[in-house]
């Protein structure tokens, strides 16, 4: 088993998630392969057994529903606690993220002694690809007013693509994680940075999917917008971290 495992959730991802996998297991830093699979009707739960049998650093978790992301992650992380990796990754499985990036997170976590590695679009400039003008303005508007309401000093609080230490995810109650969407990004990383754990942001080229369909809906910034007042009153009406005793 390696120290480094990157969770993947997927639903309807059949077109993706082999070359993913592939690119994957050829990084120069070896990792292993979490896939969480929410019963695609496509057949990706099929095709990710295949992988996972032909490649013993590919792993499979087949939930029963679909259920959010945030759910599909909390689950991965459990699985992860359950053995002995260091580093735990989350990355979207549409190749949005570049797989590439991977052994950067990895080496910050290490040389800055963070808690938490995320990736971040807007850091030192945008850095977005094949986004529509009115996405691009939802995502940073959404980033201001994570910062404006939480007083939360990171750059993209809703970004995706993350590097947790063991130790990091061992002080969340996962079972207390509330948000299902994508408001799970923001709640995870404050969780975090009120704590007065190390967040470090490293940039990142995001590249929208050129395959299968995006999951956003207005269900979703909904919950977004709500959880953010809410993670305000947990911590206190307090907009600075609660540093560590």
């Amino acid at each position: 088993m390696n120290k480094t495992l990157v969770i993947v959730p997927t639903y309807n991802e059949k077109e993706n998630l082999p070359p993913l996998a592939e690119r994957l297991l050829s990084l120069p830093l070896p990792v292993d392969l979490l896939v969480v699979d929410d019963n695609s009707p496509d057949g990706t739960g099929k095709i990710a057994d295949g992988l996972a049998a032909k490649h013993p650093s590919i792993h499979v978790l087949h939930r029963a529903v679909k259920n959010g992301l945030g759910r599909a992650y909390c689950d991965g992380f459990k699985w992860a606690l359950q053995r002995d990796y260091e580093f735990i990754m989350e990355m979207d499985g549409d190749f949005s993220h570049n797989p590439d990036d991977i052994p950067r997170f990895v080496d910050a976590a290490m040389k800055q002694q963070a808690d938490l590695v995320l990736g971040s679009r807007y850091c030192n400039g945008i850095r977005v690809i094949n986004w529509p003008l009115g996405r691009l303005l939802l995502s940073m508007s959404a980033a201001k007013y994570v910062q404006t309401i939480t007083g939360m000093p990171i750059s993209d609080p809703t970004g995706g693509f993350k590097c947790f230490r063991r130790r990091t995810l061992e002080s969340i109650n996962l079972d207390q994680v509330r948000s299902k969407g994508y408001s799970f990004q923001i709640e995870m990383t404050h969780k975090i940075w009120r704590r007065g754990m190390k967040v470090v942001e490293v940039p990142i080229i995001f590249t929208d999917r050129f395959q299968g369909s995006s999951k956003m809906s207005r269900k979703i910034v909904w919950e977004a917008l709500g959880m953010v007042w809410r993670l305000w009153f947990q911590n206190g009406l307090r907009r600075s971290p609660r540093p560590l005793a």
